[in-house]
């Protein structure tokens, strides 16, 4: 697991996180833990083999 903090692309508040890289990349929701709306995490690997962590709005 790693810590990642990110901004709900929502409310802008920092977040901390934590991912889990073992399956692989993926995309998946989660919800801000300040104004509730879902985050749309998507998950990949650079070429150094570390996670790389995009997150959106679920209306974009």
């Amino acid at each position: 697991m790693e810590e990642f903090d990110i901004s709900c692309p929502y409310c802008g508040e920092i977040i901390n996180v934590l991912v889990d890289g073992s399956d692989g990349e993926q995309d998946y929701y989660e919800d801000c833990s300040v104004c509730c709306n879902p985050i749309l995490f998507k998950m990949s690997f650079n070429e150094q083999n570390k996670i790389e962590l995009r997150v959106k709005r679920d209306d974009d």
